[in-house]
């Protein structure tokens, strides 16, 4: 039996964008970090790593959702998913699934087919869409030390999985996979 956690980073305060996206709305009321909540609903567990208006952002989340700070938020994405990856560290779960809170069409039926790829912890996934690597990742717990290890600045673990072999989960007919970084 295996069982992954979904983590959600959504700690950056959208400098580009124009304010944190945790606390982003679609024009028709949306929020983001509801969506993107949702969207790990396949999940065993979801999480969700706050930093920039943790407080403000963290009253948007039902009670079921874990909450974590990073309060080193501020130095990048590697802060949130160090942060995200050692609170799971005491928990059972043998993987992550990593998402972004800006991936607007990425919603449960990209994060199941990532699932049905799971096999336990060594396993290393990400989707694909139309070939090109994106979000979200899959990190088996075998794998969470080196990517807590080289996880820096907005690269989050880009460098980790360079240099490991992961498999692409095909998802361009469920989503784009495209981030949101300017309104």
């Amino acid at each position: 039996m295996t069982s992954v956690a979904g983590l959600l980073l959504a700690a950056g305060a959208g400098e580009r964008f124009g304010g944190p996206k945790a606390l982003a709305r679609d024009d028709d009321g949306t929020s983001w970090l509801l969506r993107s909540v949702q969207a790990l609903r396949p999940c065993a567990e979801v999480v969700v790593v706050l930093g920039a208006e943790a407080e403000r952002a963290a009253a948007l989340l039902p009670m079921s959702v874990w909450r974590v700070r990073a309060d080193d938020w501020a130095d990048g994405m590697g802060a949130s998913l160090r942060t995200g990856l050692d609170a799971l560290g005491p928990t059972a779960h043998d993987a992550a699934l990593v998402s972004l809170v800006d991936l607007p069409d990425v919603g449960p039926a990209v994060v199941s087919r990532l699932l049905g790829a799971h096999e336990g912890p060594g396993d290393l996934a990400r989707a694909a869409y139309d070939g090109v690597p994106g979000h979200p990742v899959l990190i088996g717990r075998e794998h969470w030390a080196g990517v807590t290890a080289t996880a820096a600045g907005d690269r989050g673990a880009r460098d980790y999985l360079a240099t490991h072999e992961v498999a692409l989960v095909e998802c361009a007919d469920l989503a784009t996979g495209a981030d949101v970084d300017a309104r």
